[in-house]
């Protein structure tokens, strides 16, 4: 049997309330693709509400600005990024990667080059 360690990371204020995750990532990366909150919001089966919703959270929690929007109805409303929500994507992907590869490094170090258990003892019973 093979083994591996499974690491997921994520951002949380002082008071323990989450910040940025996979699930706001995901959400950045889909206005950036779709170039709208309500095509994210669908591609992703939630609620433009919810998604509206995990946007502002998050820009409040952190007091920048991560999505523009014009105005306009249906699909001549467009959003994107900021720079600051590009620059928040990849530091939150550096974090990841360097996160995943030492949490990999460690795993090796502590489970996989350190001699597994043999199981129960057998009992001599000459």
């Amino acid at each position: 049997m093979t083994l591996r360690v499974k690491s997921k990371f994520w951002i949380e204020d002082d008071q323990g309330r989450p910040i940025f995750g996979s699930g706001k990532r995901t959400i950045l990366e889909k206005i950036e693709e779709h170039g709208s909150i309500s095509a994210a919001a669908e591609a992703m089966h939630m609620s433009y509400r919810a998604v509206w919703g995990k946007i502002k959270t998050t820009e409040e929690r952190l007091g920048l600005k991560l999505v523009e929007t014009a105005p306009g109805r249906g699909s001549d409303k467009s959003s994107w990024l900021t720079p600051a929500a590009r620059e928040l994507l990849g530091l939150f992907q550096s974090l990841e990667e360097q996160g995943l590869r030492q949490a990999d490094e460690l795993f090796q170090k502590v489970f996989v080059q350190h001699e597994a258990p043999k199981g129960p003892a057998s009992h001599d019973r000459s």
